[in-house]
């Protein structure tokens, strides 16, 4: 093989991980630790439906990290062992976050249990009435147990309604030979009070909660993805703990210490190093962050960015902490050096307070005496960040520039 640029990353690249699919978010193992209650308690329900019998709907609510969608995806494996031939259940599962009309749910359904497809429903061009009688129709006949896990439901709802809930929670109604148990997955319990209570009290028959890790727990998932994904002595021992601790900071996110332990092993292994060490956890975490921050700094509209521009200048003029008097005044400026189109002080205002939201900058509200009241601003993202905007098209004719004198206080 002749030399390229990947070369010297390829001989340099010392291989740490024996099985990396063991760190992925996604890996479903055999054992899923600290969630034995809420297996057993799915588990129970849905047993039903290998004696022919309807298992009751469930909602299942806890924070991002927590094993929702891992334990039912093991469950949904383990029902399959128990009937493989499918001759008593159907398992069905939709991520709602991707899959977010009514009728891209439906049709994603249908084409999950139609295995014929000459039969399946097209992508597009029937109503959702005729999708909705063409799956029911097809349910009917096969004589079974349904059930259908809906991921993310609360996405669904924030953007298509109650409707499909209504029409799916309906259906055992107008079935004759077959019957449906919905499963709902979200993380925010508080959006089903919004539903009909019809809809609600159908939907949600159990409700099973999944509460966060703490650090002990955590340290209990890693240790096992650990013994599956390194030989011995390439984590150094405090590896692991650190890992969970830091994502039991982070509100107990299993997910979040997964990344931790995946990324700090990606970048010992880059560096050529022979084992993993806390100084890479280290650096996995400020990656991490930053990734998260610089993405959501790439994403802003252009006159946030431009508000972001004008906190970035004053700050770099020496005003650690500024009024949003002393940000307008700067903001009027840089919009006539882009030729970007100015928008009042209150619109700004509004735009720090979404800044101050996403965490991108501080902002408070401090009384000025007579003069009324004002925020106080300060930036509290990183120079990496900070010259992501800096370095936006956009600005290129801002490098050079300096605000006038502040004159400005509110």
């Amino acid at each position: 093989m002749s030399d390229n640029i990947f070369t010297q990353y390829i001989s340099n690249r010392n291989t740490l991980v024996k099985n990396k699919k063991a760190l992925q978010t996604t890996y479903i193992p055999d054992q899923l630790p600290h969630r034995t209650d809420q297996i057993n308690e799915i588990v129970s329900i849905f047993s039903a439906a290998l004696y022919g019998d309807k298992p009751s709907n469930i909602m299942i609510f806890g924070k991002t990290g927590t094993g929702k969608t891992a334990v039912m995806s093991y469950i949904g494996q383990e029902l399959k062992k128990a009937d493989p031939n499918e001759d008593k259940s159907v398992y069905v599962y939709v991520n709602c976050e991707v899959v977010d009309t009514p009728y891209s749910i439906l049709y994603n359904i249908a084409n999950q249990i139609i295995p014929d497809s000459e039969m399946r429903i097209p992508f597009t061009g029937w109503v959702t009435d005729k999708v909705y009688n063409e799956l029911r129709e097809y349910i009917d006949k096969k004589r079974k147990v349904f059930i259908i896990v809906l991921d993310e439901i609360d996405r669904l709802f924030a953007k298509a309604g109650e409707d499909i809930f209504y029409l799916l929670t309906i259906i055992n109604e107008v079935l004759t030979n077959s019957k449906v148990s919905l499963v709902g997955i979200s993380n925010n319990p508080k959006f089903i009070e919004f539903m009909d209570p019809k809809v609600r009290s159908r939907l949600g028959e159990v409700r099973i909660i999944f509460p966060s890790y703490d650090a002990s727990q955590l340290e209990d998932i890693l240790q096992a993805r650990a013994l599956m994904a390194f030989e011995d002595g390439i984590l150094e021992d405090g590896v692991v703990p650190y890992c969970a601790a830091l994502a039991a900071q982070d509100t107990g996110d299993a997910r979040r210490s997964l990344d931790l332990l995946r990324i700090a092993a990606d970048i010992a292994e880059r560096n050529g190093d022979p084992s993993v060490t806390e100084a890479h956890v280290k650096s996995a975490k400020n990656k991490i962050e930053l990734d998260a921050v610089a993405e959501v700094v790439r994403t802003l509209p252009s006159q946030s960015k431009t508000v972001l521009m004008s906190i970035i200048v004053n700050t770099e003029e020496g005003h650690n902490k500024m009024t949003t008097g002393m940000v307008f005044s700067t903001y009027k400026e840089v919009c006539n050096l882009i030729g970007c189109s100015i928008l009042t002080q209150r619109r700004i205002s509004d735009f720090i307070s979404e800044l101050d939201m996403l965490g991108i900058i501080y902002a408070r509200v401090i009384s000025l005496g007579r003069s009324g009241r004002t925020k106080e601003i300060e930036l509290s993202i990183s120079k990496d960040v900070i010259n992501i905007i800096k370095n936006d098209d956009m600005f290129r004719n801002v490098s050079s520039y300096h605000p006038s004198k502040q004159m400005t206080l509110i």
